[in-house]
């Protein structure tokens, strides 16, 4: 579940019918943890997300208990989707309704709707919140439309995933999509300090040196729910008056941890950037995006065979070499496997990206095929076709086919395109390595092959 959740299934009453919530779902004790505790109350507390609450933005209307338009919140866990969601309950009053795509089905919706309809009829709106839409099924996200588009219920979503590619199309022209953004380290360290001091967080019982706060964030990686939880589990390693330090934090907390869904868009967004540093010819930033796959725990199967592709499709015959070493460090990575595997999975990886560039291999075979598409195809010429059997020479087959190694060059003057494509030049190499050598001559073998 989406960390940013802190409630489960739905709540019910005996007769299974959804139970009424209000913004006491959002209630916390002593006991509450750290970020459930420290979860902003007003506006005023809010960090990170300036772009979304100034004044006059529809979202700060809606949390202001103005707004009309359902939204989908959009971001990675910690950016504050589910405290949004809390201070719209705050401000709807108690007509307020918390789901979970985990826990409900069709019926449930159906039934906050059934209910709501009837809210309507006594001028109540009601607030429905969703965590992880995007786990909803097609239907599931169906039985929404009608209630959002005629406003019985203002529709709350939150979703970790692209709503692009997991949403309903119909649902997110109904609905303001907002993209949360992870916090600014500065950021982070505000809320640190914030919990370091208030009452309903650390409250002064111990401090910490900037170089520790500094430690802290980063491991965080824009999580301000990551951010909490580490500061609990630092805080409670110390005494009473003591002061954390890169030490307690070292000692605590063991390592980083990747924010990377191999299901979801922090893999294709990695595997991008991966592929692009390389086709860049930026060396340190392929090895840094391959470094966050590994550590994620990505296939190095799946990274092996997109560094084969890549061979071909962006280096090519700028050098022929990279298709070979990418194969051996996909042959190795499958031997060995995982840590070792990171070894040829680098050494390949830093071959393809100090290598020169070419994308002249993709675009040779995709014009070819444009042809083929296009119906541009012909019959093959008489003279390269078989003649391997009883009555070939007497069809035409073979006949007048001159044997290029019987030339004194090795290359004789004939027609290999059919007729509907003679003149054809699909491959163009580039200057960059070992494909400018090629350039050189290939306009004089392809001269000699035409007879011009």
């Amino acid at each position: 579940m989406d960390q940013d959740a802190l409630f489960g299934p739905a709540a019910t009453t005996p007769s299974g019918q959804p139970a009424r919530l209000g913004h006491n779902m959002f209630d916390t004790h002593a006991g509450s943890p750290l970020a459930a505790r420290m979860r902003p109350r007003t506006l005023d507390e809010v960090l990170g997300q300036d772009h979304l609450l100034e004044p006059g933005k529809p979202l700060r209307r809606l949390v202001e208990g103005s707004g009309e338009a359902s939204v989908i919140l959009y971001g990675p866990p910690g950016t504050g989707k589910t405290t949004i969601a809390s201070l719209i309950a705050t401000a709807m009053g108690q007509n307020f309704v918390g789901l979970s795509a985990l826990d409900s089905g069709v019926k449930q919706v159906r039934e906050v709707i059934t209910q709501a309809r009837q809210d309507a009829i006594r001028s109540e709106r009601t607030v429905l919140f969703i965590d992880e839409v995007h786990r909803f099924s097609k239907t599931q996200q169906d039985a929404l439309l009608a209630a959002v588009e005629n406003r019985f219920v203002l529709l709350v979503a939150a979703t970790t995933e692209n709503p692009s590619f997991s949403v309903v199309s119909p649902l997110l022209s109904r609905s303001l999509l907002l993209q949360l953004k992870p916090l600014a380290e500065d950021d982070l360290k505000a809320l640190a300090t914030r919990a370091l001091a208030d009452e309903r967080g650390i409250g002064g019982r111990v401090s910490m040196t900037p170089e520790a706060l500094s430690q802290l964030v980063m491991l965080a990686s824009g999580d301000a729910r990551r951010t909490l939880t580490y500061l609990e589990a630092v805080a409670a390693a110390v005494e009473d008056g003591g002061e954390i330090t890169p030490v307690t934090i070292k000692a605590n907390i063991d390592r980083a941890v990747v924010r990377y869904d191999r299901d979801g868009d922090q893999h294709y967004d990695v595997v991008s950037a991966f592929i692009k540093s390389i086709r860049g010819s930026d060396v340190d930033a392929a090895l840094h995006y391959l470094a966050r796959m590994i550590e994620a725990g990505e296939d190095p199967r799946f990274i092996a065979r997109r560094l084969i592709v890549h061979a071909s499709e962006d280096i090519g015959m700028a050098d022929p070499q990279a298709l070979q070493v990418a194969v051996a460090a996909a042959d190795a990575a499958a031997l060995i496997g995982l840590p070792e595997a990171r070894l040829p999975l680098a050494q390949a990886t830093i071959h393809l990206a100090t290598a020169p560039k070419s994308n002249a291999v993709y675009r040779a075979i995709g014009a070819a095929q444009a042809d083929i598409r296009a119906g541009k195809v012909g019959h093959v010429p008489p003279h390269l076709r078989d003649g391997h059997y009883a009555g070939a020479k007497e069809m035409g087959n073979a006949v007048g086919y001159i044997y290029p190694h019987d030339q004194p060059r090795g290359v004789a003057a004939q027609q290999y395109l059919p007729d509907a494509l003679a003149g054809a030049e699909y491959y163009q190499p580039t200057e960059f390595g070992a494909e400018k050598r090629i350039a050189e001559y290939l306009g004089r073998l392809r001269r000699l092959i035409r007879g011009k």
